[in-house]
């Protein structure tokens, strides 16, 4: 499914693990953009180097990896019961955005930016599309920031300083547009 998924993603269709369509939506709207749009989550905080490491199994946009992809066989299918085939590799490093859709509660969207350069680093080698990202803050503070936002725990990371695009989308279709700084 996750290689499917990723080969879809990287052809401009964008396909969303755990049934996240507002996720999809912004995956769709990044890859428009021009920046690519990877299924992304919270993965680890690294108080030391001053990073976020954010990243999913997959589906990646193969677009815009830093290097080669590589499959990876897995036993323990993204913490669920199963095995199968997962993606691994970072995004290009350099600027990136973070772009979310928020839904509340009176049914209206929201739409989230946040950004970032990713860099180089050891990562894990656990078959997930990780990226370290440095958000030019503390980790925790940051965390606590997005998260305190409303937005769910998936969201799209794409190349490039997209914010003042995803804005611009926002004021043409009359929706709620919030740039995270901390």
């Amino acid at each position: 499914m996750i290689l499917g998924a990723s080969l879809l993603t990287a052809r401009g269709v964008p396909a969303v693990g755990e049934f996240e369509l507002r996720t999809c939506m912004a995956m769709l709207m990044m890859d428009r953009l021009g920046g690519g749009g990877s299924f992304t989550e919270l993965q680890a905080l690294d108080f030391t180097r001053g990073h976020v490491e954010m990243g999913h199994d997959g589906p990646a946009h193969l677009a815009i990896s830093a290097r080669r992809p590589l499959l990876r066989g897995l036993g323990v299918y993204h913490g669920k019961r199963g095995w199968g085939v997962s993606v691994e590799f970072d995004v290009r490093h350099g600027p990136v955005t973070l772009f979310g859709v928020i839904q509340r509660r009176d049914g209206s969207f929201t739409l989230l930016t946040a950004e970032g350069r990713t860099g180089e680093g050891p990562l894990p080698r656990i078959g997930n599309t990780t990226s370290r990202v440095d958000l030019g803050c503390d980790p925790g503070e940051w965390v606590d920031a997005w998260s305190a936002s409303g937005i769910a725990h998936h969201w799209a990371l794409g190349t490039g300083p997209r914010a003042a695009d995803v804005r611009a989308v926002a004021d043409l279709m009359g929706l709620e547009y919030v740039h995270l700084t901390v």
